[in-house]
């Protein structure tokens, strides 16, 4: 038997060319260029075109790029509509993009060329379904994708029908840029370990949101404003956490299983937490933000990552708290079709083993009148 960890912690499975990770000199990487200088730099539409391709695209591939997201079917907000009102949001995104599968023009198309268009459309659709589902569940109509907006643009317009102003776009922008992929954490993996069944990519897909559902992987940054949210006034930040430490209460936001220095994410998202916050008039989320992240560090001697500011950075974009994992979604489509596509590309069964703790072999058969 080879190495057994739990968790497959530090196991490496498999070869990629997409994300690179250097947790003790807190370094991220889409196909080796730093995150810092796609935040600073990109767009969303871009990062796409990175990690399908390898490469940042031209003027004319990046057009073509934007003008091939595709809008959702009709019948997938129809089937929407028909469910109840207080569904968890992320069951709506996972019935939701399995059914795109039934209304893909090229769902029998296993190509590469295929599988690479319906990253297009998915990309597009999962934006769609999510800004949908808020408003689906208040009784209103989806509002369609306005073909003038870039994408970050478009789903705050489709979330609440209102063209966001410059700093907000930019802020989301950035948010989906830092939030595009993250090698194989639970999520991409899931989504891996279907495509080499030879299975299509919508199913992948739909079991990389099934991971993300789960507390474990998605929702940290739900918690984090949650927290915020009873807390409420600067002044009451300190009691609130010097009573949950002693209790030894987890604080959500904090730490990370790769990153042993600051997650270079967070490095952002405080940026533009800080910038939303006070050009919303609602600086109180950020000071209260910096004084969990100052005792947190001073007390346990842990960092921020990437769920804590990102919640402050949603919430004063208008985005109901139980759509962030969502959120997290319309980002990361991006990443899993990536690896989706790469898995594909030179495809090997992901078939580990377990080691066996069970009683030992042989067992005796007991007869059922002595049992």
């Amino acid at each position: 038997m080879s190495t057994f960890k739990e968790g497959l912690e530090d196991i490496v499975v498999a070869a990629s060319s997409i994300c690179f990770i250097d947790g003790a000199r807190g370094i991220l990487s889409y196909r080796g260029i730093d995150i810092h200088e796609l935040a600073e730099k990109s767009s969303f539409e871009e990062v796409c075109y990175l990690l399908w391709f390898g490469r940042l695209p031209k003027q004319k591939e990046l057009d073509d790029l934007t003008e091939a997201f595709r809008t959702v079917p009709q019948e997938v907000f129809h089937l929407m509509k028909s469910f109840p009102r207080n569904a968890n949001p992320m069951d709506v995104l996972r019935t939701a993009v399995s059914a795109l599968s039934l209304y893909d023009p090229e769902a029998s198309a296993h190509d590469s060329e295929a599988n690479l268009r319906k990253a297009y459309r998915l990309t597009g659709q999962v934006a769609g379904i999510v800004a949908a589902t808020d408003r689906v569940r208040q009784g209103k109509e989806p509002v369609r994708p306005d073909p003038f907006l870039k994408h970050a643009a478009n789903f705050v317009y489709m979330l609440t029908g209102k063209k966001p102003d410059a700093t907000a776009e930019k802020a989301f922008d950035v948010a989906l840029i830092l939030h595009a992929d993250h090698e194989f954490n639970a999520s991409t993996f899931a989504g891996r370990v279907t495509a080499a069944t030879l299975s299509d990519i919508h199913s992948a897909t739909t079991s990389a949101i099934g991971a993300l559902k789960g507390p474990l992987h998605g929702g940290a940054n739900q918690d984090v404003m949650k927290m915020l949210l009873e807390i409420a006034e600067p002044d009451k930040v300190l009691p609130y956490l010097n009573e949950a430490l002693a209790q030894k209460r987890k604080i959500s936001g904090f730490g990370h299983r790769v990153y042993r220095t600051e997650d270079p994410r967070a490095t952002h998202l405080r940026e533009m937490s800080q910038n939303l916050c006070q050009s919303s008039g609602n600086r109180k989320w950020f000071e209260m933000s910096r004084i969990i992240e100052e005792t947190m560090k001073h007390q346990k001697n842990l960092n921020a990552n990437v769920d804590f500011y990102s919640a402050t950075v949603y919430y004063t974009l208008g985005i109901p708290v139980d759509l962030f994992t969502p959120i997290f979604a319309v980002s990361r489509i991006s990443g899993w079709t990536a690896h989706i596509l790469e898995q594909l590309e030179n495809n090997r069964l992901i078939r580990p083993r377990a080691e066996y703790t069970g009683p030992q072999y042989p067992a005796p058969y007991i007869p059922m009148n002595a049992r």
